[in-house]
């Protein structure tokens, strides 16, 4: 599956992450955690949804491996894991939810599975530019897992709702990612 972003971060993104690649690994190490916290609310959230707690809870497991293996990188640089701080890019997406039982389920879904594709092709930009094949080895293995994810999210999506709505706000929403990427500041973080 190509990706569906509508516009490419920019090149002076990469630069940041890597003229401070520490401040990246500690704030990738919090978006996984993050991201499984989200996937076990998720399944918590609708546990009457049999296909989303089974996909939501290997979610959870999945980013969590993914948090050890970062921490383990920050623990071989000799830093250590920081306290949780908002993400100003998921703070302003998630800003976007509508109410309404439905609208709200849909929104969860499709702004999950735009954020992942925005991990996918961040983390492959960071993947091609470091040297140290270990770390651009894992890189670009969480680059798939995050394509992987953003497929889940929107195929959930379609299997719980019907089609053209889901389409609709789909197209609304990459269209509010794009302003959400191009005005947010630059900054050595995943988002």
């Amino acid at each position: 599956m190509t990706s569906p972003l509508l516009v490419a971060t920019n090149p002076s993104w990469t630069d940041a992450v890597i003229d401070n690649f520490d401040a990246f690994l500690l704030d990738h190490a919090a978006a996984e955690k993050k991201a499984s916290g989200m996937a076990v609310s998720m399944l918590s959230h609708y546990p009457d949804k049999t296909e989303l707690v089974r996909t939501m809870a290997d979610l959870a497991v999945e980013e969590l491996v993914h948090y050890r293996e970062v921490v383990k990188w920050i623990h071989s640089r000799g830093l250590i894991t920081q306290a949780d701080q908002k993400d100003p890019y998921v703070v302003a997406f998630r800003e976007t939810l509508r109410k309404g039982q439905d609208l709200y389920f849909m929104d969860r879904l499709l702004i999950a599975s735009i954020i992942e594709a925005r991990g996918a092709e961040r983390f492959q930009l960071v993947a091609d530019a470091l040297e140290e094949p270990g770390l651009k080895q894992f890189y670009s293995s969480i680059a798939r897992s995050e394509e992987r994810h953003y497929e889940t999210f929107l195929n959930l999506a379609y299997l719980y709702l019907p089609q053209p709505e889901v389409d609709d706000r789909w197209h609304d929403l990459l269209a509010i990612e794009a302003e959400l990427v191009q005005s947010i500041p630059i900054r050595a973080a995943l988002h």
